[in-house]
């Protein structure tokens, strides 16, 4: 079997409202699928992270920079694949786009490898720790609104999420550090008392900003600060991570093994959130999941994207080993974003439906159990939203 073509698929529309996080606000929602068919007529799929324009980018280096590399070769040498292609690409680029752009190739490759196998990604990976995960749901994002009258939204959206049954929240703060306190002290108030809830500051701060939230955080019960700093910053995560109780998390701007080292050593994090749509796939993913423990650093993933990233990530929370282990450990969760997302809704054939199962099973949702991701999208559904 050889790979025959490499075709990208950026998926965009316009969303009902606008949204915002502490970097910028933005009305469409962005997906970029990569679909690799095989000369058998075995097809995979993989998603690459980055929206918007970056998207569009991303899908020049997929077809004209790798497809090239890889026409021919078999999809089930994927650990070569990865290699040829990073080694080429190395002088252009660590981090960031080509690896990317690398991460929905290499998915899709395993999508394919699945198939082949008959067996869901999860056994490739040596079988699953756990059949479902408990999730938590994120959104109260910025708005072009006063800081007061998005406390109360993000008070009564908090509500809603808890409301909704997941079995934690997560918040965006951005508008500057006062406001962002209060905005953390509604969702409090919203959830009550015994309810996780995390901030997200999409690295809006300054090391000493980040302190005065984080003290703050600390009087909340906050389980996690998220992305506090810029990621170049590894002493300000160091920093951070010693002077509060709150856990600091990150790691969805890193890339590869070799940035994950680099970030793990630096002893700057409690909770590890790898981007496998973005530090390189799943073949990375692994050497990346296998540092986290060898540093004993917990995953909670982060997810960002379409029902495929969705599907992905299922998959490799099935076959994380639990850290550190025992009776009752704590599980890794996944994310989910509640607002408005058709891309992870509709563009499946047999959709997740994720807000259905979290409301009838406890927070927790299934692991698909078919070859590969074990999803499949509805190609009509990529028709109406490709771009270009």
């Amino acid at each position: 079997m050889k790979i025959e073509r490499v075709t990208s698929h950026v998926l965009r529309y316009e969303l009902p409202e606008e949204l915002g996080y502490s970097q910028q606000y933005y009305r469409h929602r962005t997906a970029h699928l990569v679909e690799i068919q095989t000369d058998e007529g075995v097809t995979g799929w993989g998603e690459c992270f980055g929206p918007g324009n970056v998207a569009i980018a991303n899908k020049a280096i997929v077809e004209t920079v790798i497809q090239p590399m890889i026409q021919g070769e078999d999809p089930v040498n994927r650990d070569m694949i990865w290699h040829k292609v990073y080694n080429l690409l190395r002088d252009h680029g660590q981090k960031g786009m080509p690896l990317q752009a690398l991460s929905g190739v290499d998915i899709a490759l395993w999508d394919i490898t699945g198939k082949i196998a008959g067996l869901p990604i999860y056994k490739l990976l040596g079988g699953a720790h756990r059949t479902e995960v408990p999730v938590y749901g994120y959104g109260m994002m910025l708005r072009r609104e006063p800081a007061e009258t998005l406390i109360s939204q993000f008070g009564e959206e908090a509500a809603a999420i808890k409301a909704a049954g997941f079995v934690a929240t997560k918040m965006k703060v951005g508008l500057g550090v006062e406001h962002d306190v209060k905005l953390a002290e509604a969702v409090r108030r919203g959830v009550g008392d015994d309810f996780p809830f995390m901030v997200d500051a999409n690295h809006c701060y300054t090391t000493s900003d980040a302190l005065f939230v984080g003290r703050a955080l600390d009087e909340l019960g906050a389980y996690w600060f998220e992305e506090p700093v810029v990621p170049e910053d590894y002493e300000g995560y160091r920093e951070l991570r010693t002077k509060l109780d709150t856990n600091i998390a990150g790691g969805e701007a890193e890339f590869s093994r070799w940035g994950w080292r680099r970030l793990l050593e630096s002893n700057g994090l409690d909770i590890a959130q790898p981007e496998v749509c973005g530090l390189g796939g799943i073949s990375e993913y692994i050497k990346v999941a296998t540092l986290c423990q060898a540093h004993h650093v917990p995953i909670v993933n982060h997810v960002w994207g379409s029902g495929i990233a969705v599907a992905t990530n299922l998959q490799l929370l099935a076959a994380l080993a639990p850290m550190p282990g025992g009776l009752f450990p704590r599980e890794p969760m996944l994310e989910f974003d509640t607002t408005h997302n058709l891309f992870r809704d509709e563009l499946l054939t047999v959709p997740l439906d994720i807000q259905a199962q979290v409301a009838a099973n406890n927070g927790r949702v299934g692991i698909p159990d078919g070859p590969g991701l074990g999803v499949e999208p509805d190609r009509d559904f990529l028709d109406v939203y490709k771009v270009g």
